[in-house]
């Protein structure tokens, strides 16, 4: 297990979508560990790593708005797309203005998190890759702990990271156990079963655990532990 490590993160929206809600979205209260996890890879992530996540700090008061937003009906189709590689011919495309939807959502607003994890070396650690290279340092926890670091003080990222959803981009930086700050939240509320993350040895089956904030944290427990429903 490599050195724990905390990172801040920030937004003017998040939307952390609840699965049971089909039609129109509606925001879980608080980070779920499976967004968390997805902000850290945008900032650093190799198969030789996986994330862990420990807890969730969340700074400020937990506020709603609701918003309306344009969607489309329909996804264009796998078959297709697979069709118009082959013949170069078959269109794959789709109209906006004929398939547009306004949905409504229940997001969360202004939300300020602390994220702090670890990360486990896997099994892929330190076999070649799909180039067929092999990194020998793979396998040393401190090389990924300095290389996160440092893409994280200088706000390095793969991709934009977001929270929840793409179109709330998520702000971040480091910072150190010791310099979180106070939550504003103080008190316990129970926030009911939440999304822990999917399973991906079994068919990405969803995994949930009961979340409860005492002072503003919320403990996330291993996903192998008792506690974890499937």
């Amino acid at each position: 297990m490599a050195r724990g490590i905390c990172l801040r993160t920030w937004g003017r929206y998040a939307c952390f979508t609840r699965p049971e809600m089909k039609v129109e979205r509606v925001s879980y209260d608080v980070m779920t560990p499976s967004a968390a996890r997805g902000i850290l890879e945008a900032i650093y992530w190799k198969p030789a790593i996986w994330w862990v996540i420990k807890r969730i700090h969340v700074l400020k008061l937990i506020r709603f708005t609701n918003i309306r937003r344009n969607e489309i009906s329909w996804k264009i189709p796998v078959g297709t797309v697979k069709k118009a590689m082959h013949d170069l011919v078959t269109p794959v495309e789709t109209v906006i203005e004929d398939d547009r939807q306004q949905r409504a959502a229940m997001v969360l607003k202004d939300v300020d998190y602390v994220i702090e994890a670890s990360f486990e070396i896997t099994e892929l650690a330190g076999k070649p890759d799909s180039c067929g290279a092999v990194d020998p340092t793979d396998c040393e926890p401190g090389k990924h702990y300095e290389v996160f670091r440092r893409r994280a003080q200088k706000g390095q990222c793969f991709h934009q990271p977001y929270l929840g959803t793409r179109e709330f981009p998520a702000n971040f930086a480091w910072i150190e156990k010791n310099d979180i700050p106070s939550s504003l939240l103080r008190g316990e509320q129970n926030l009911g079963w939440m999304l822990h993350d999917l399973d991906f040895d079994n068919g990405m089956e969803p995994a949930f655990f009961h979340a409860v904030m005492r002072d503003g944290v919320v403990d996330v427990p291993a996903f192998q532990s008792s506690e974890v429903r499937r």
